[in-house]
């Protein structure tokens, strides 16, 4: 599995890229077959100087993709958040191509 992290507007601590590479890791759980993983850490400033944290994840595995986008005030709760919706779109994959 490949892992891509991609920051937009700034440049992420070497803390935050360890904590999103750790728990990327963890989708091997639930497919096998996973080809590549690309995770987006973006900055958004729509409003004023209130910044909100996006993050986007996009799995790659044979025949299918999954997308989840999230955002929050910060990328940990965000990541999370993603990381959630990608887990259950993989397991609902799965259990219809089982069913």
């Amino acid at each position: 599995m490949k892992v891509n992290i991609q920051t937009v507007h700034f440049d992420a601590d070497g803390k935050l890229l360890e904590l999103v590479s750790r728990k990327v890791e963890k989708l091997n759980t639930f497919h096998d077959t996973i080809l590549k993983v690309d995770v987006y850490l973006k900055l958004d400033n729509v409003v004023h100087n209130i910044k909100d944290k996006i993050v986007e994840i996009n799995v790659h595995v044979p025949k299918h993709d999954f997308f989840v986008k999230s955002s929050s005030k910060s990328f940990e709760e965000s990541f999370d958040n993603a990381m959630d919706s990608i887990v259950n779109q993989i397991k609902r994959k799965k259990q219809k191509l089982a069913a």
